[in-house]
Formats: structure tokens, C-alpha cells, sequence
């Protein structure tokens, strides 16, 4: 059985979540990934509910709101921010929240992120997936704004999100740190595990690209292979960058273009013929 294809409502930025849910209808996608940020709608979880009802699309994911941007959004205050995006995807039914590891200027919260993650996902049965990053490079000099850093497998955490344009970014074998975060049976223990992917691409730039899949140099491909061999179980989204795209039917190609990718490259190998006896 291959694993759910969701499309991140960011794919379809500067268009609304309300268009992320269209695309991700007319296009064949098995749900969305709601990112919660700066447009009112994605902050209003009952209207976002309606919406998945009336298109007939799930909210497999919640991303909550902890990009430099969205400080503000809900709350300032990032323990509270995570609370409310845990019991935001309670409320949709979506099984997954996805988290960043907090900046370093958040020291109040670095404190108590780890504690943070855990009651939530033993009240609530929601994984709360941590997120690889990256660092910054700024005229010449590389910072690392996360703490502790920007590899939560050096943390430990039951739940881990893999993005491949963070990958690309940080200069990060994607191959070995999804085996660090438990797919191939090298993760830290029994509870590492794998329970989220962004795919998406990047040729290795200082900045995020999140292109579609195949057009930069990260293994998109080996990564669905092996998430397909090893059985994952959990869902596979497309944050992909269509900023660029002048119409609706340019963003669709890109969208429809990812989604073929994911697809292809995420089917189970074939169970060998027996020979005749």
C-alpha cells in the first residue's frame, strides 16, 4: 500500500487556502497539509473544517505557525502556538502536526520544547513530527538560528518530519538522515521514527528553493524508493515554490507535474514471480 500524497496549502501561495483545497481536489491528491500563517482563513479552524468538508478533502496535516513570519499568529507565545496547532489537528482530524525546532532567541521555549512535544503526543495521540532545518548564510557567514540546532536527530525526538529543500539548503545527505530519523532500521531506538516528508527539491543554493521534485539534485526519487520498500506509513506532502507561475493553469502544471513525481516513485516494488516448479 503506497503512502497518502498531500499537497501543502503554502504550494499554492500567493493563491489562498481556499485554492489549495481546489487544486488539491481537481488534481487527484489524497488530502492537504494546512500551513497555518499570515492568511486569516488557515488560522480559522472551523472554517477550514467546512471547507475540507465541502470539497472532500482531508487535512491529513497541520503545520503550525512557527516561521519567522508567524511569531504572532494565534499567539506570541510559542508554547501556547504549539498547544493550539495540536488541538487544531485534533479538531480536523489530521494526524500530524508539524514543528520546527525552536529559533535560539526562544530561550524560554527551548527549555521546554522537549516536554512540549511529548505530553502532546501521549494526551492527544498526534505526532508531533520535528522538522529538519538549515542554517543561514549572510555575506559570507553561516549562522545556525535553531536550538540546539537544525538536525532534531541530534536531539532524538518519536517523531520526525523530513524536508528534502532543507536538505539541499544545509548541504545534509538526505538518504542518511532518514535513516536517522528510523527508516532502514538505524534510527535511535524503537521510537525514532519517520512520520512525515515535504518533498520537494533544491540544487544546494543558500536559500530554500522547494522546487518540484526532480529539477535539483537531491535523491527525490531514492528517498519515495525507500520509503516505499520499508513500508512507510505515514504521508507524503508536496511543498513545492509556484510563486513564479503567471495563471492558474501554470500552477496546476506544476502541482499535477510534483504529484506524478510522488506518485511514480512511491509504488511498492513488485513481489517476485515464483519460478515454476
Amino acid at each position: 500500500m503506497t503512502p497518502p500524497v498531500a499537497l501543502s496549502t503554502a504550494s499554492v501561495f500567493p493563491e489562498s487556502v481556499r485554492a489549495g483545497f481546489a487544486l488539491a481536489r481537481e488534481l487527484g491528491y489524497d488530502g492537504v497539509e494546512l500551513m497555518v500563517w499570515s492568511e486569516r482563513l488557515s488560522q480559522d479552524v472551523a472554517a477550514v473544517g467546512r471547507l475540507a468538508e465541502a470539497s472532500g478533502v482531508p487535512v491529513l496535516a497541520l503545520h503550525a505557525p512557527c516561521l519567522a513570519v508567524t511569531q504572532r499568529v494565534w499567539t506570541a507565545d510559542p508554547v501556547e502556538r504549539l498547544r493550539r496547532s495540536v488541538a487544531a489537528a485534533g479538531e480536523l482530524g489530521a494526524s500530524t502536526v508539524v514543528v520546527h525546532p525552536p529559533f535560539r532567541w526562544q530561550r524560554r521555549y527551548a527549555a521546554v520544547f522537549d516536554d512540549e512535544v511529548r505530553r502532546a503526543e501521549e494526551h492527544t495521540g498526534i505526532a508531533v513530527a520535528v522538522e529538519n532545518m538549515f542554517p543561514i548564510v549572510r555575506g559570507g557567514v553561516r549562522a545556525v538560528p535553531y536550538s540546539p540546532g537544525y538536525d532534531p536527530t541530534d536531539v532524538g525526538y518519536r517523531h520526525y518530519t523530513l524536508d528534502l529543500s532543507h536538505t539541499a539548503v544545509g548541504g545534509t545527505d538526505a538518504l542518511a538522515l532518514a535513516n536517522r530519523m528510523g527508516v532502514g532500521g538505524t534510527g535511535s531506538g524503537a521510537t525514532a521514527g519517520l512520520a512525515h516528508v515535504h518533498l520537494a527539491d533544491g540544487t544546494g543554493a543558500p536559500r530554500d528553493e522547494h522546487l518540484v521534485p526532480g529539477r535539483g539534485n537531491q535523491p527525490c526519487a531514492q528517498v519515495c524508493e525507500l520509503l516505499a520498500a520499508s513500508g512507510f506509513a505515514g504521508t507524503v506532502v508536496l511543498e513545492i515554490n509556484t510563486r513564479r507561475a503567471r495563471t492558474r493553469d501554470d500552477r496546476a502544471a506544476l502541482l499535477a507535474e510534483a504529484l506524478l513525481f510522488a506518485r511514480l516513485h512511491l509504488r511498492a516494488p513488485a513481489e517476485p514471480t515464483p519460478a515454476p516448479s
